[in-house]
């Protein structure tokens, strides 16, 4: 069974071949693209079984494939976390699997994989414009309590969300560290997007908090944050995440 796999981050490309092969040796992955173009020029000449096709590609949308070409392929598509973009695919039925791609929702995937939704029964104009819908309301301000002492913390307050023995902290810009009851993950989904970026899973970081980066190794990037972190270690945005974060910060 052929497989293509539409992806502009290499490592999480090859990270989810390896996750295949493991799972079932008679998915083939015979393809790998990394752009709109290529994908193109790669389905007007080859056909696959199954794609796992990334949203947001290097040179735009995904969806344009099938602008420019007909595929009658099951779909299983890729996506950083986005509200929007997940809320679009329950309400359409469509397969989606949150990157970094765990095993457990894979295994899950090619499970379901005999009753997939062709992409032929996807009405992609529709898919892109829920998923691009109205902007969603982010919070303002969170509302900290420690000891007996209540404080009010406007969002843009925070340099950055980070995770430390299993609790949760934010440190503001003036270098105050305090407590959170929020998972890393809901503040993922409270905080703006443009403002705010899961660089890994220890740290959420506004980009006005970024002082410096630094290249660092396997295609990873260092950040130097102000106010600093504790652990400068930790503020390394994560291989499968440098892509999406070089276009955050190009924006």
């Amino acid at each position: 069974m052929n497989v293509l796999i539409v992806e502009d981050e290499s490592v999480a490309a090859d990270k989810l071949e390896q996750m295949l092969k493991e799972e079932n040796p008679s998915l083939m992955v015979t393809g790998k693209t990394g752009s709109i173009k290529e994908s193109v020029r790669w389905l007007m000449n080859n056909t696959a079984d199954l794609i796992f096709l990334d949203i947001q590609l290097s040179d735009g949308l995904s969806f344009s494939i099938f602008e420019q070409v007909s595929v009658n392929t099951p779909v299983i598509f890729t996506t950083a976390y986005d509200e929007y973009a997940v809320k679009a695919f329950k309400l359409n039925s469509i397969s989606y699997l949150l990157k970094p791609v765990r095993r457990d929702e894979l295994q899950e995937s090619l499970r379901k994989f005999s009753s997939l939704k062709g992409v032929y029964g996807i009405d992609f104009e529709a898919l892109l414009s829920q998923i691009q819908g109205n902007s969603p309301e982010y919070k303002k301000r969170f509302l900290i309590q420690t000891g007996n002492r209540i404080r009010k913390v406007e969002s843009g307050e925070i340099a950055y969300c980070f995770t430390e023995d299993k609790a949760v902290y934010i440190r503001t810009f003036d270098g105050v560290t305090l407590p959170m009851d929020h998972s890393l993950d809901k503040l993922q989904e409270l905080l703006n997007p443009q403002q705010f970026f899961r660089i890994n899973r220890k740290y959420i970081v506004n980009i006005e908090s970024i002082f410096n980066m630094v290249a660092y190794s396997r295609a990873r990037i260092k950040l130097e944050l102000k106010p600093g972190a504790d652990c400068p270690e930790d503020t390394i945005v994560s291989v499968d995440r440098s892509s999406a974060f070089k276009r955050w910060m190009n924006e």
